[in-house]
């Protein structure tokens, strides 16, 4: 990528920070996202990803467990209780 400066008045730059430190991106990150909005080189023809519709929610819930990723047993007990969700929708 190609650096870039830009000026920006006090109030605006503020609120640039409060924003990407709110989306947990860096300030870079944010006005490259701004900017393709803007300029209308959103990529029309993807879908977003799970992880960019829930962007906001994603690791903002703490389990306490740190191998909930990992765990085989948690694994297998999640996949059974989406298993039963999907089973009881079928019989709907």
């Amino acid at each position: 990528m190609n650096p870039f400066s830009l000026k920006l008045p006090v109030a605006m730059d503020a609120a640039l920070t409060r924003e990407a430190r709110r989306r947990n991106v860096s300030r870079s990150a944010l006005v490259r996202e701004i900017l393709d909005e803007a300029l209308g080189r959103a990529s029309d023809s993807e879908s977003p990803s799970c992880l960019e519709l829930a962007g906001d929610l994603a690791g903002c819930f703490d389990s306490g467990r740190s191998d909930a990723a990992t765990d085989p047993l948690l694994l297998e007990e999640a996949m059974l209780v989406d298993a039963d969700y999907v089973a009881a929708d079928r019989r709907r």
